[in-house]
């Protein structure tokens, strides 16, 4: 690796042999079998739910000792992924095509896998796809990795805000790729930088590859996993309008002509889809549910679950003033009817069959009365108050 190259010229003079001493020290447990999924870690003794994510931005020593110092993120490992072969070690992971990457796993109630990416982009050179600093190769390019299509989207609108407003003077170059397996890098890479020899050659590393001086140059002491251009979602939630406040409901014959046939009999003629028809059914992405004509939020993510019924269901609306409730009474039965407090819209029906650890209830909606904002666009449409509800 060329970076031992440049660690070795400056400090052999001081060390000569003892650089060949390699640092075994195994720290928490940090290396194990290949990981690509999410675990759950023993906080305090009491069990709480974590995310794991990939990244890669050239030497992992770097990487992982500037992310483990993100508040919220619960640990960083050092690792091999995206090549052809298994078990890659050190000594061949760029044969089989592998990148230097770290797994970081993290509490995703207190921080973001946006706000991750973040602070690890203003922390590599992102521009550079041929390597890293003094690292050249595919081995050291910088690249994020996703496991489903909301991830990809944060991502990829992520890589968008930071070339319109971002400080560097070239595009960014960082790869937006499939989450591939992890293959923990040996123990003596684990937080190498704590280590007392290893720990000098990596300072000696790092100021010497130019990574500090590159990241002084573009964000100065703004290295916080945010971006300045962008408005604090407090401050954004006070100072916006909601767009569905304003919204005065037309008349039938403009709905009529706005709406296809089936969301109009819906909506307004208290019509049912046929079941397993909706593709909101199967949708589990990030985000929320909003009513197709006004826009008003109705449902989080967080409170949607698979009924099986073959329609959209959820446990409670986003809050409860976001909907009414009616008796219904035209199936020669009685049930509750649920609609959109803005737009007076017919939803669906609530029933008292949901799971009964989270409230018994089963709100049933149609499809078509609904429109989805995924996690990634809900700040630019206007939603952004509602992050704290998925």
């Amino acid at each position: 690796m060329k970076r031992s190259i440049l660690v070795v010229s400056i400090v052999s003079s001081i060390f000569g042999a003892l650089l060949l001493t390699t640092y075994h020290s195994k720290i928490n447990n940090k290396t194990a079998a290949p990981m690509s999924t999410a675990t759950e870690q023993e906080t305090n003794n009491e069990t709480t739910n974590t995310k794991t994510m990939l990244l890669a931005g050239g030497c992992f020593w770097c990487v992982e000792a500037d992310l483990e110092k993100l508040p919220n993120v619960l640990s960083a490992v050092s690792g091999y992924a995206g090549g052809s072969t298994d078990n890659p070690t050190y000594e061949n992971y760029r044969q089989g095509g592998h990148k230097e990457v770290v797994q970081i796993t993290y509490n995703p109630t207190l921080i973001s896998f946006r706000e991750i990416a973040i602070f690890a982009l203003k922390h590599m050179d992102p521009t550079d796809g041929e390597g890293s600093f003094y690292d050249r190769g595919v081995a050291y390019g910088p690249a994020l990795y996703y496991e489903d299509d909301a991830e990809k989207e944060i991502l990829s609108s992520l890589v968008k805000t930071i070339d319109q407003n971002g400080p560097y003077e070239k595009p960014l170059a960082v790869a937006i790729l499939p989450r591939p397996i992890f293959w923990p890098a040996e123990d003596y890479h684990q937080d190498y930088y704590k280590g007392t020899l290893s720990g000098l050659k990596y300072q000696y590393y790092r100021t010497g590859s130019g990574r500090d001086t590159f990241i002084e140059k573009h964000w100065g002491n703004d290295t916080a996993p945010a971006l300045s251009w962008e408005k604090d979602p407090a401050e954004a939630a006070a100072t916006s309008t909601a767009p569905w406040q304003n919204y005065q409901k037309p008349d039938a014959a403009t709905l009529q002509a706005s709406l296809d046939t089936l969301a109009y009999r819906v909506t307004q003629e208290e019509g049912t889809e046929r079941a397993g028809t909706s593709p909101y059914d199967k949708e589990y992405g990030r985000g929320i549910y909003v009513d197709i004509l006004s826009g008003e939020p109705l449902f989080s993510s967080r409170e949607k679950f698979d009924s099986g019924t073959g329609w959209p269901s959820f446990t409670a609306p986003i809050s409860e003033d976001r909907v009414t409730l009616h008796e219904d009474k035209k199936l020669f039965s009685t049930r509750t009817e649920v609609r959109s407090a803005t737009a007076d819209n017919h939803l669906g029906h609530v029933f008292p069959d949901g799971p009964t650890e989270r409230g018994g209830q089963r709100y049933c909606m149609n499809g078509v009365a609904l429109r989805f904002i995924p996690e990634a666009e809900m700040t630019t449409a206007g939603y952004v108050e509602y992050l704290k509800d998925l």
